[in-house]
């Protein structure tokens, strides 16, 4: 195993176990907003001391990119460890048992590990660049769908940026002539997960933040996938819009949804 992804297991599995503890004492999780529909718990905060600290006493010199605190700069600006504590939050607060750990390496720019947990099934999908992507162990591979017909399509609705939210109904709309259905499940880092192991045939979302996806399109990318924006391109990591799947899916889904962008959502 990549030396990189062993820590990131242990960080996620660690950060897992946590979550699943709190999850079952709802009264002791703190929950508080902090921007538009955006909330955070304790519980984010804890996971994520608990994740960084099992990176630094192993990598004390990379850089480490979360959701909570921000850039924490370490001496080497090559390597970046990018991850969401908890994907999901509102789930959790919720106690909608779906939410996962996402944990990303990325060498000069390019993600070489990913590790998504969901502790609540104990699924750990992990990927090292050029080696494929597992499920607890087992190989995985995408959809081998030809086209959009009968395929299920995981999303989420644009609620941190609701300008968007005419456009976005759009798209679904002229989607869903053409697909058999949609999944909205409160997790992009599973979302992608899913992508990967088949259980969804794509994915698209409007303004996701790194830590949300780039776990994510690791596990597409290592099980047969591509992950593109709205237009087919690699500006994903600037416009934080994603599209997922297999390369027939994907290339479907963009002409579908071409007609119905906003100038914004075309960068």
């Amino acid at each position: 195993m990549h030396p990189m992804l062993n820590i990131a297991v242990r960080a996620a599995r660690k950060a897992g176990n946590l979550i699943a503890k709190f999850y079952e004492t709802p009264d002791t999780v703190e929950a508080s907003q902090k921007g538009n529909n955006d909330f955070v718990t304790n519980v984010d905060r804890e996971a994520e001391h608990l994740i960084i600290d099992v990176i630094r006493k192993a990598y004390p010199q990379h850089t480490i990119i979360s959701e909570e605190r921000g850039e924490l700069a370490g001496e080497d600006q090559d390597v970046q460890w990018v991850i969401d504590p908890l994907d999901g939050t509102t789930n959790f607060i919720k106690r909608l048992p779906h939410f996962s750990v996402s944990i990303a390496v990325r060498v000069k720019g390019r993600t070489e590990v990913a590790v998504v947990y969901d502790p609540m099934r104990n699924e750990l999908f992990t990927a090292a660049r050029g080696q494929g992507a597992q499920l607890n162990g087992y190989r995985l591979r995408g959809s081998n769908a030809k086209d959009l017909s009968g395929t299920i399509l995981a999303t989420g609705f644009p609620f941190k940026a609701k300008q968007h939210s005419a456009t976005y109904i759009n798209m679904v709309g002229k989607l869903f002539t053409q697909c058999a259905d949609f999944r909205r499940t409160g997790s992009a880092a599973l979302d992608l997960a899913y992508v990967a192991s088949s259980r969804v045939d794509g994915f698209f979302e409007i303004g996701l933040k790194p830590w949300d996806f780039a776990a994510g399109e690791l596990l597409v990318r290592e099980s047969g996938g591509i992950v593109t924006d709205f237009v087919g391109g690699h500006n994903s990591y600037v416009s934080g819009n994603v599209v997922a799947g297999n390369p027939r899916v994907v290339k479907a889904l963009l002409s579908t949804v071409r007609d119905e962008l906003s100038d914004s959502l075309k960068r």
